[in-house]
């Protein structure tokens, strides 16, 4: 017997959520992976750090509406909304390069990094590991019968 892919029913896709593939921020090394805490508000790192350097360009991860740009307690931050509760932040910036309310394209310059760039992403309200986002696509496959 032979199998062939077969898409995947509309309700099937719905249900598993379509995300975005999602690029890094910045062409930088990692300084600091994220590590989730093991209380809510326990020690860890809620994102990832990147080694930027001041001036460094930073770039929208994935397409997506500017939901908040500006200073947070002396820093620059930006949180871009990608739909279905997937929000990504982009903090500790130098300069901002966007409003609140644009439409950004994934790659488009949304600011300039300061001594360090930490990179969060936020599914439904939790911190999750961008990781899991950046360059992987995940698929449902089906094989199905091939007649002969």
């Amino acid at each position: 017997m032979i199998a062939m892919l077969a898409p995947v029913p509309a309700a099937a896709a719905t249900h598993d959520r379509e995300r975005p593939v999602f690029r890094p921020p910045v062409a930088a090394p990692v300084v600091d992976p994220f590590r989730p805490p093991e209380t809510p508000y326990g020690p860890g790192n809620r994102g990832i750090e990147y080694d930027t350097e001041p001036g460094d360009v930073i770039r929208a991860s994935a397409s997506g509406t500017v939901e908040f740009a500006g200073a947070v307690a002396g820093t620059l931050h930006v949180t871009v909304d990608h739909g279905g509760g997937l929000l990504s932040s982009y903090s500790y910036l130098q300069r901002i390069s966007v409003r609140i309310g644009a439409d950004v394209a994934r790659g488009a310059v949304i600011g300039i990094a300061g001594e360090r760039l930490h990179f969060s992403v936020r599914l439904d309200g939790g911190y999750t590991d961008p990781d899991t986002f950046i360059g992987v696509r995940r698929m449902r496959v089906r094989l199905v019968p091939f007649p002969l």
